[in-house]
């Protein structure tokens, strides 16, 4: 009798073991999906937040900001003001680590609690061995012990004194060096412990993506000089690295085709047999000791938590500074973006930190070959995020030092009407219906071709009073944040560089959202018919509806933006 309820027991309760267990793979499978992830919609790779398409309104703290509860207090507040959906923000190796299998979560925690309560999104940064090509971050376990952490050497200058080198032109810190396998191992540790954290304090995903280490390459020289380097500078080519050039052989970009082919696309040698003794050949060895280094880092933390993450570049080549070294020599330019990706497959994306005046050029360079472009450091000139936007569907735009911007400035307005349109915008990029149009100084118009219409924009020509500069402030109604800090110390005056985003938001119908701007309209074809505006009104995006505003007729009904706004334009043809 025992026996039969036994088994009565174990036929009764095994459907329920097993409805259990299908319940529990379905939420950790809904879990897996509602994670970030950046995927193909329609003709562009967008980031997906909550399996929804976002495009990231960011601004970037400065460096230290986050280190300090204290100092972060007013910031929280302002970042609301600014309107801003994501921030990107900070956590060092030496405070979550400060001794070695010591782990201090606190900072993250407070970042994570605070931006859930403002509904801001977060993008980290993980302030590991390299930052602007120097090791100010790591531990100073790390730092105190280069028998265990090797550092990186250089070229002797002619006084016999190494070429000590890093962004203030000053010495602080050898670099550690990307061979050492010590560091590697350890810095690959604390970044899985970081992000095991993660997944298990932010099961709401307010940290969207990871950056791994800072504009990472060696300044002052092209090339590690140190013994580990030298004796891999010597060796052959890795497998892996020629593997997959013959793989990509065709796609490869223009500069690596050079490169490679200056001593006839050689599949095996010493470094300098397959690819030259120059800079240039130094700057391909360094992308791989990088790129090799950051892919155990980066397949570490995603063993964790799969989220996307990304590495950023100091721009080089760039006016004054010619030569690798004279940026971080092996950081991930564009250049060198197939190094990247044959040494660090995990990377998700390369993201430019933009301060050159060649903001349209440097965007196509990073929009190559299936690169997504995000811009997590850039001047806050709104011109720029309407291009980033419209021309290259970018992920999202961050203005550095945000904790200085003025809320009542071009940027912070203009976050807040994009953020009203997020979902509308990504989708209109999806279907191909959007571009941009930025009128550079010399400039006097510029035409795009959509929706069947060319759509040509100029200065205004209408008289009118100018755009109020709200970038300066009132100083007499100035103040100042934690550490004597000015609110409008980084603030810039308005773009008033003529700009916009031009949507086809329906046949025959145009939504053009910029400022300084006179937009005129004509037939993209060879058709003898013409074209005659039907309407124009004023609106804005109040959470995803369009609001009407004014319907501009008689005297004003010319379209014009003299400073930021939306119309909204109907047109028709005749003959």
């Amino acid at each position: 009798m025992k026996k039969i309820a036994l088994l009565f027991s174990i036929v009764f309760f095994i459907p329920i073991l097993v409805s259990a267990q299908t319940a529990n793979n379905s939420l950790r499978s809904k879990t897996e999906a509602a994670l970030p992830q950046i995927k193909q919609n329609g003709l562009v790779k967008q980031l997906y937040v909550d399996d929804k398409p976002f495009i990231m309104l960011a601004g970037e703290l400065h460096n230290s900001s986050a280190s300090s509860l204290e100092y972060m207090k007013p910031v929280w507040n302002k970042l609301t003001e600014l309107h801003l959906n994501t921030v990107v923000s900070t956590v060092s190796w030496e405070l979550v680590e400060p001794a070695e299998g010591k782990f201090d979560f606190s900072l993250v925690d407070a970042q994570i609690h605070e931006a859930q309560k403002r509904n801001i999104h977060i993008v980290l940064i993980w302030f590991g061995a390299w930052k602007n090509g120097d090791s100010t971050y790591p531990p100073l376990w790390v730092k105190t012990n280069p028998e265990r952490f090797p550092v990186q050497q250089k070229k002797k200058r002619a006084d016999g004194k190494p070429a000590m080198f890093d962004f203030f032109g000053e010495e602080r810190t050898l670099p550690l060096s990307p061979l050492g396998e010590t560091s590697m191992l350890a810095e690959a540790k604390a970044f899985r412990s970081l992000m095991h954290h993660i997944r298990e304090v932010d099961t709401g995903h307010t940290i969207i993506m990871m950056q791994v280490d800072n504009e990472m390459g060696l300044m002052g020289d092209s090339r590690d000089r140190s013994p580990l380097a030298e004796a891999a500078w010597t060796a052959p080519v890795p497998a892996e690295l020629m593997n997959y050039f013959l793989a990509n052989k065709n796609s490869l970009l223009p500069e690596m085709q050079e490169i490679w082919g200056r001593n006839g696309f050689r599949t095996s040698g010493t470094w300098s047999e397959v690819f030259g003794a120059d800079e240039w050949a130094d700057e391909v060895f360094m992308a791989w000791c990088y790129s090799h280094y950051i892919n155990k880092v980066i397949s570490e933390g995603k063993k964790e938590l799969n989220l996307p993450m990304y590495v950023n570049a100091w721009l080089g080549p760039q006016p004054g500074q010619l030569f690798p070294g004279d940026w971080p020599s092996g950081g991930p330019v564009s250049r060198v973006m197939d190094v990247w990706r044959a040494g660090s497959p995990s990377v998700d994306l390369f993201a430019p930190d933009i301060y050159v005046q060649d903001f349209k050029g440097t965007c196509a360079l990073y929009s190559r070959s299936g690169n997504p472009l995000w811009i997590p450091e850039a001047e806050d000139k709104a011109g720029n995020l309407f291009w980033a936007l419209g021309h290259n569907a970018a992920l999202g735009w961050s203005v550095f030092g945000v904790d200085d911007i003025n809320v009542n400035g071009q940027v912070a307005n203009a976050y807040s009407m994009l953020g009203e349109m997020i979902p509308q915008l990504a989708g209109w990029q999806a279907a191909g219906k959007v571009k941009s149009l930025l009128i550079m100084d010399g400039e006097d118009k510029q035409s795009v071709f959509l929706g069947g219409y060319k759509v040509t924009i100029s200065r205004p020509q209408i008289p009118g009073p100018p755009s109020p500069d709200n970038q300066t402030g009132d100083p007499s109604k100035s103040n100042t944040m934690a550490g004597g800090i000015s609110f409008d110390s980084r603030s810039m005056p308005d773009d008033k560089r003529p700009f916009c985003i031009v949507i086809n938001s329906a046949d025959d119908e145009f939504l053009i959202f910029g400022s300084n701007i006179s937009p005129g309209f004509a037939i993209d074809s060879n058709e003898t018919m013409k074209v005659a505006i039907g309407s124009i009104d004023e609106g804005f995006y109040s959470k995803g509806s369009w609001v009407q505003g004014r319907r501009l007729n008689g005297d004003e009904g010319r379209p014009s933006l003299r400073k930021l706004g939306m119309l909204k334009i109907h047109l028709y043809k005749y003959k």
